[in-house]
C-alpha cells in the first residue's frame, strides 16, 4: 500500500469538496491546514513537508516566476470562478476611494502569498506603478487573518486584502471597514503538486471530482458544514454558493489561464524579467 498523499489546504469554505472527498470518497491523503494561505504551502511544498497544495492561482504562479526555486508544478484546476478580494481596513477609519489608500501600509499574510500578489495587482491596475512615482505602499507581513484584523485596527497596517465572504463576517460584526473590492481576471485556485508524475495523483483527481460532485448535488449539506465547521453565517455560505463554480475536472490546467496571469503578474513586476515560461510551470496540461 502506497503511502498517503500529503495535501495542503487553506480551512476555508473553498475546502469543502476536499471534505466531502475525504468524508465519502476514500482520499488516500492526510489533509493539512494552512490558515496563512498559499505561500506558507510554497515553503511547506520546497521543505519536502507536503507533496500537494490547493491554493490561490497567482501566488502559485508567481511563487515559480519569481526565481524562489520552483519545488512544485501546477497539475490542477480546483476552483474555475474569479476570486473577490476585498479591501478591508481599520474599524473607525473611513476611507472615500481605495485611492486613498495609495502610500499607506499593506498588511499581508507573507511575501509572496496571494494577499501580497494581489496588491500589487491593485496597484497596477490603478496606476500606482508607473515610473517615477515611489512605491505604491509598504509591506507589512503578519502572517494571519486573525493579525491582519488586528494590524489594521492598532495602525500596524492601513489596509489589507483578502476573500470577501470571509472579510464579510467581520464586517457585519463591525470589527473591521470594508474600502473596496478587486476580481482576479483568472481562474482563482489551482492545485500543486512537488511530483507531477506522482502516481498517487489520479487517485487524488478522482476522489475530489467525487466531492465536487457531492458538493453541487447536496448544496444544504455544504451550508451546514461550512455554517458550523467553518467561520460563516448561513447566509453568507448560501450566497457564496451563488458565486462559485468549481471545475468539472480537476485534473490539468489549461496553459492559456497560466500565461494570461504570468502576464499580468509581469505587469504588476510580481514576476521579473523572463524567469520561467508558463509551459514550464505546468506539470499536467489539460488537453
Amino acid at each position: 500500500m502506497s503511502t498517503p498523499l500529503r495535501i495542503g489546504f487553506v480551512p476555508e469554505h473553498f475546502s469543502t469538496p476536499l471534505h466531502f472527498a475525504a468524508t465519502y470518497f476514500s482520499l488516500a491523503a492526510t489533509l493539512h491546514p494552512f490558515p496563512s494561505g498559499t505561500g506558507h504551502m510554497i515553503t511547506a511544498l520546497r521543505a519536502h513537508e507536503i507533496d500537494v497544495g490547493i491554493g490561490l492561482t497567482e501566488g502559485w504562479v508567481a511563487g515559480l516566476g519569481s526565481g524562489g526555486g520552483g519545488g512544485y508544478q501546477l497539475v490542477g484546476t480546483y476552483v474555475t470562478s474569479p476570486l473577490c478580494w476585498a479591501l478591508s481596513t481599520g474599524r473607525n477609519r473611513h476611507v472615500d476611494s481605495v485611492a486613498a489608500l495609495r502610500g499607506g501600509k499593506m498588511g499581508v499574510s507573507r511575501v509572496g502569498s496571494g494577499s501580497y500578489v494581489m496588491g500589487y495587482v491593485l496597484a497596477d491596475a490603478k496606476g500606482w506603478l508607473e515610473e517615477g512615482q515611489g512605491p505604491p505602499f509598504e509591506v507589512v507581513p503578519l502572517h494571519t487573518f486573525a493579525n491582519l484584523r488586528a494590524g489594521v485596527n492598532d495602525g500596524t497596517a492601513d489596509f489589507f486584502m483578502w476573500e470577501h465572504f470571509t472579510s464579510k463576517r467581520y464586517w457585519d460584526r463591525g470589527k473591521i471597514r470594508r474600502a473596496g473590492e478587486m476580481y482576479t481576471p483568472w481562474s482563482s485556485w489551482m492545485v500543486v503538486a512537488r511530483e507531477a508524475g506522482d502516481g498517487r495523483l489520479e487517485g487524488m483527481f478522482e476522489s475530489v471530482d467525487r466531492g465536487v460532485g457531492y458538493f453541487e448535488e447536496h448544496p444544504e449539506e455544504a451550508v451546514g458544514y461550512i455554517s458550523t465547521r467553518l467561520d460563516y453565517s448561513e447566509e453568507d455560505a448560501r450566497a457564496w454558493l451563488g458565486t462559485v463554480r468549481f471545475a468539472g475536472g480537476v485534473k490539468g490546467v489549461e496553459r492559456g489561464v497560466v500565461e494570461r496571469t504570468v502576464e499580468a503578474l509581469r505587469r504588476a513586476g510580481v514576476i521579473e524579467g523572463e524567469g520561467v515560461e508558463a509551459g514550464d510551470m505546468i506539470g499536467i496540461e489539460k488537453i
